[in-house]
């Protein structure tokens, strides 16, 4: 109609990627501002902030574990993303072939051999290793220790 062309392009790996793992980082950040209430941003528009400044210095920074959290499981979502991306966007290598879907490739005899699956398997276990190592050292404990309490 248009001319704009979607399908079997990077934009569809992306918008396929979305599509599947949005809903994790919805679910997370949407569990941490409902359990912690509204009581902060109140008092912020009682002190004068306007819904922005509301939003950077109260609300966000009280929703980043959410969204961290969100933003963890999108990842790995995205990562083993298989179907949506094969159906919507194709297996052409160099251009929509996902790591997923080129370890597919591999192991069923596409012309290439399985050492490449095992080290592309190999690779993104480590990455996701890695991700989870940088969140776990940036997280904080919230909860105070036995040495903190009085």
């Amino acid at each position: 109609m248009v001319g704009v062309r979607i399908p079997f392009t990077t934009l569809a790996v992306v918008l396929a990627q979305v599509f599947v793992a949005l809903p994790f980082l919805v679910l997370a950040v949407e569990g941490t501002v409902r359990a912690r209430g509204v009581d902060y941003e109140h008092t912020a528009a009682t002190l004068g902030a306007g819904r922005w400044r509301t939003l950077t210095r109260v609300t966000l920074p009280l929703a980043a574990p959410g969204l961290v959290a969100g933003v963890v499981l999108c990842f790995a979502r995205a990562v083993g993303e298989f179907g949506a991306t094969a159906l919507f966007a194709g297996n052409a290598p160099g251009v929509t072939q996902t790591m997923p879907l080129a370890i597919y490739a591999a192991f069923n005899g596409a012309g290439v051999s399985q050492g490449p699956a095992v080290a592309l398997a190999l690779l993104l276990l480590v990455t996701a290793v890695g991700v989870l190592l940088l969140v776990r050292g940036w997280r904080t404990d919230r909860v105070p220790t036995a040495e903190g309490r009085r």
